[in-house]
């Protein structure tokens, strides 16, 4: 994810929003189920505690044949923070404390019109254009007053496709560890406005895939395990 201090945008650099109308674009629909221990665990961990849940980190990779000497390349440690979650208008924006990073993570309106300003606003769904993993370290994400959220997540590997994503809804009782090299946004929260804590690696290293560009589409994420089965 890009850092921007004051202004929310996209994580990635774009240079237009096309619309879901446009020929060319599609919108895909997500498949959402609900998460507990089984169904989230190629995925990340539920996390019950906070304070002790630790951040998995990653060795840096070996360039070449030489291995990383034993003890080094995961010594970056973790930083924390507010991740604070607002929908303004059409539009959902994320805060991240922990990395000074402010983003516009996804539309609740068509993305080549929405605005802070909507007032018609359809909250049962958001279209996304991206995701993101990170090979250092694992993400935590807790709800601070219980507040239920959708969690987007794809396996690893960068031969990635939109047919791989899976909203997991969770019910507020829990937070997650989102894995290393899992591909995810940051979290939706099923409120007007929500506030997290969260944790990463220092590093926060990032690849990332903009579904736009790449598929010509956006994902149409449900935000309620009623909106659609798996």
């Amino acid at each position: 994810m890009k850092k921007e201090a004051s202004v929310a945008q996209t994580c990635i650099q774009v240079d237009e929003l096309p619309s879901i109308k446009q020929p060319g674009i599609k919108v895909i629909k997500v498949p959402i189920i609900a998460a507990d221990k089984d169904s989230f665990a190629a995925f990340g961990r539920l996390v019950y505690d906070y304070e002790q849940e630790d951040v998995l980190i990653e060795t840096w990779p070996a360039p070449s044949w030489r291995p990383i000497e034993m003890g080094t390349g995961n010594e970056g440690g973790i930083t924390e923070g507010k991740f604070e979650f607002s929908r303004l208008g059409g539009v959902m924006t994320a805060r991240n404390h922990a990395v000074d990073g402010h983003y516009i993570t996804g539309w609740f309106n068509d993305p080549a019109s929405a605005n802070y300003a909507d007032i018609e606003v359809d909250y049962q769904q958001v279209y996304v254009r991206e995701a993101n993993y990170h090979p250092d370290g694992g993400q935590v994400f807790y709800p601070v007053d219980a507040t239920p959220f959708v969690a987007l997540l794809a396996l690893p590997g960068d031969d990635i496709s939109p047919a791989d994503f899976i909203a997991f809804y969770c019910d507020g009782s829990f937070g997650i560890q989102i894995f290393p090299n899992v591909w995810h946004q940051p979290v939706f929260p099923i409120a007007q406005q929500a506030s997290f804590m969260g944790k990463q690696g220092k590093v926060h290293a990032c690849v990332a895939c903009d579904l736009v560009t790449e598929f010509g589409c956006y994902l149409s994420v449900p935000l309620g395990l009623h909106k659609e089965k798996r």
